[in-house]
Formats: structure tokens, sequence, C-alpha cells
């Protein structure tokens, strides 16, 4: 790894190699620049196999394509407990999973945060893989705000931090 601890390699932990451009923060920008210039460089060292059939071949079945699982760790519970969570990640193709790794679920003192990452990896560009992800938590972030709204109607002015009140605390919404 960097000394930065923001790009490191795995090598046959479940691929030949695993690539891994992270940092805290939400600047997929410069997470995606670090990648790509760092797998440009072991491209021209190395060398990857790819065919157009089937993008760059990977010991692991499920990262065939462009092998790019780009994800985040969000906290969403109020997203994640609706109804709907799932179809709103189906929608925008993303996988939600606990932040443990594959299986896991969000639970304990990591209650509501997930890790959320694109699903497909087959027929698309990298670009397109980071861009199903950005949609998805966009998405995600959205309905875990208007889930922290007030509803329509609801007396604004209570809001007000000068408003206090021994019954504030009971006041929901």
């Amino acid at each position: 790894h960097n000394k930065d601890k923001t790009f490191l390699v795995w090598v046959n932990e479940e691929d030949h190699l695993r690539i891994i451009s992270m940092e805290k923060g939400s600047d997929i920008g410069s997470v995606f620049s670090r990648l790509c210039r760092a797998v440009n460089e072991i491209d021209k060292q190395l060398g990857f196999q790819h065919t157009p059939e089937l993008g760059y071949l990977s010991s692991c079945p499920t990262n065939l394509g462009t092998g790019m699982r780009a994800s985040v760790h969000v906290k969403i519970p109020k997203a994640a407990e609706r109804s709907d969570f799932q179809s709103v990640c189906d929608k925008y193709q993303i996988q939600p999973r606990g932040i443990h790794g594959e299986h896991s679920v969000s639970t304990g003192e990591d209650v509501g945060v997930y890790d959320i990452s694109n699903r497909r990896r087959l027929g698309l560009s990298e670009v397109q893989c980071v861009q199903d992800m950005y949609d998805g938590v966009k998405a995600l972030l959205d309905i875990e705000k208007g889930a922290n709204s007030p509803p329509e109607g609801y007396p604004t002015d209570l809001l007000k931090p000068e408003v206090s009140s021994a019954l504030k605390c009971f006041l929901t919404f």
C-alpha cells in the first residue's frame, strides 16, 4: 500500500490481483482517478488478459467484465428500513451489504451503515460502473434526507433552536 493507505493491491485474494483505491470523504473522482493511473501503470508492467466477449479475465466469475466493484460506506438507517429499499437498489443496479464483507448485514455498532456497490460488471465500462454506484447512493441519500424532514404541515417554528420545551423531545415526525 502507499503511505497514505489510499491505494493497495492484494495478490491471489479471490482474484489474481485485487486493486483497491479508497479514501474517507466523498471525492469519488479522486479515488477513481488514482485507480485509473495505477491500473494503467500495472497494465504496462504486467499486462492484463482481456477478451472482447468477456472483458478482463479473472479467477472469480462474478468479476468478469470490467471487474470493477465501486463501493461506498454510507449511513442510511431510515432508507434501509423502508419496504421499498431493495426495489430502489434494484432500480439503480446497486447491491447493499454490511460493511464487513460479502453476506454480512448491518448490525450492532454499524447498524444502518451499508456498503453500497454497483451490481453490474459485464458489458459496461468502468465509468458506467461508478455511475451506477453514484446514482444509487444519491437516490438512497435523498430518501434518507427526506425521511428526516418534518411532514407537510408540521409547525416549523417548533424546530427552531431557540424553542425549548420539556415536551419537545416527544415530538416526532
